[in-house]
């Protein structure tokens, strides 16, 4: 787990691109906040999963609203959530 995803914290949906080379996790806080960050996984660091910026540290009251912040902020994700949902 990230530094930057608290213990607390329930992750409640990782999106990945079709690449896996990269993932948004959407999680809710234990006061009922929702939050996201983005992450990269590569070679050099054995695979493991290194956040690349600063999105977790922002509240949304929902996970409606935050996979609207995250779709706004992370270029890939609208086309990983269209490819999943099978449209």
């Amino acid at each position: 787990m990230s530094r930057r995803i608290d213990k607390s914290w329930v992750v409640i949906d990782s999106i990945e691109p079709f690449q896996s080379d990269r993932c948004v996790d959407i999680f809710v806080r234990p006061d009922g906040s929702y939050g996201f960050e983005e992450f990269r996984r590569d070679v050099e660091d054995a695979g493991l999963w290194t956040p690349i910026r600063y999105f977790s540290a922002v509240n949304y009251p929902s996970k409606e609203a935050t996979l609207s912040a995250a779709t706004a902020a992370v270029p890939w994700l609208k086309d990983a959530l269209t490819r999943r949902s099978g449209r």
